[in-house]
């Protein structure tokens, strides 16, 4: 009976594993790009945002009854 022995040395089992590491740090780099650069560039934002609410008067309450 013949025995097999696999003396395969070589690597090349992590290629795989290395392109999808390599391909999440480039994504993660577009994504950060993004996020801290300010994406598209779409220029100048004019944001005025108005909080001044109008005063709210509630009504007088009546002085307890004494006795």
């Amino acid at each position: 009976m013949a025995d097999n022995i696999n003396n395969n040395t070589g690597g090349g089992g992590n290629a795989g594993m290395a392109f999808i590491i390599g391909a999440v740090v480039v994504v993660l780099a577009i994504v950060a790009y993004f996020v801290f650069a300010g994406g598209f560039g779409g220029g100048e934002k004019d944001v005025n945002v108005d909080v001044d609410l109008p005063e709210v008067s509630a009504p007088s309450v009546p002085a307890p009854a004494e006795g």
